[in-house]
């Protein structure tokens, strides 16, 4: 599809922290739902579809984008349907929420359509974080050509108390059932974390400078926060994470960054599925929260650092 047949979709540069992409999109998934995607096109060693995770947005990743750019890579940015300015899925626009695991594929075929008629065709690259690491991996058993995967936290499974865990299943399963899927999940609002936590002790980032910039987009524009996910959301995750633990992880070169002091999402997940990969490689960063690109400077280099590496690789 030519650029000039998509729709431009408002990027708000006054709260990037970064350069502003070449294009922001809007796109439509083949089940009519729209999206928005962030394209900064620069980069002559290949374009890096970055993939990001619940509740993220285009504009929280144009500082990894200029860090991609400075190391010769081309990147993509994209709103998952229920999440940013992509299209909300339920009357309460704060629940994060999808039909089904699998309508993300939709999204990324979306992305894919587009790449050619901006001139971004390829070699292709995949970085993915949180619930973009179970995006990406799914896609990865469904044909994505890209020639290496970098993951961040990737959602493999979901942190949890080991006695809360059958719990999680039986009370999601029976509310999507009787049609109350859409209830937050259990302690979960309409309030976004990084508004409604303090920095002392919050899960994402040790970096009070990040935290501050994502707390400045948040309130300066609404309109991309989200909150705590449904039930349904958490069903299906449960779902989608249960099967990708059991394929055979794919062949692709792979390296995965964790953080230390990771909470969010399951660290014996990650853990045995790196190890079941074949040449994957599992990388931690000692005293790191969840957002790897979200951490101090430092900790930002040593990543993309090693992005270019692993990318450059594979040519």
């Amino acid at each position: 599809m030519d650029a000039a047949a998509l729709s431009p979709a408002p990027f708000h540069a006054d709260v990037a922290g970064a350069p502003a992409p070449d294009h922001c999109l809007w796109l439509t998934a083949d089940d009519g739902v729209r999206l928005r995607a962030g394209y900064w096109t620069a980069g002559a060693r290949g374009t890096v579809l970055l993939f990001p995770g619940r509740s993220e947005y285009v504009e929280k990743y144009a500082g990894a984008a200029a860090d991609l750019a400075a190391r010769g890579y081309a990147t993509v940015v994209i709103d998952w349907r229920g999440q940013g300015l992509a299209d909300r899925l339920l009357p309460d626009r704060e629940t994060g929420h999808v039909g089904r695991f699998l309508d993300y594929q939709r999204d990324l075929r979306a992305v894919l359509g587009s790449l050619p008629g901006l001139g971004l065709a390829g070699p292709l690259y995949l970085l993915a974080h949180s619930m973009g690491g179970a995006i990406g991996l799914r896609s990865l058993h469904q044909g994505l050509e890209v020639r290496a995967a970098l993951f961040s936290a990737p959602m493999w499974g979901i942190a949890m108390p080991r006695t809360m865990r059958p719990l999680a299943w039986t009370l999601s399963y029976a509310l999507r059932n009787i049609g109350l899927g859409a209830r937050y999940t259990p302690g979960g609002g309409p309030a976004t974390y990084v508004l409604d936590a303090p920095f002392e002790d919050n899960q994402l980032t040790t970096d009070p400078e990040m935290y501050a910039l994502m707390q400045t987009q948040m309130r300066a524009h609404p309109e991309l926060a989200l909150g705590s996910p449904s039930m349904h959301w958490l069903n299906e995750a449960l779902r989608e994470c249960r099967q990708l633990r059991h394929l055979q992880p794919p062949t692709l070169t792979m390296q995965t960054f964790l953080g230390g002091n990771e909470r969010i999402v399951s660290v014996p997940a990650i853990e045995a599925l790196a190890a079941r990969w074949p040449g994957g490689r599992l990388e931690r960063v000692p005293g790191a929260e969840h957002e790897i690109m979200m951490e101090g400077p430092e900790t930002r280099a040593r990543f993309f650092d090693a992005a270019a590496e692993l990318f450059g690789a594979q040519t």
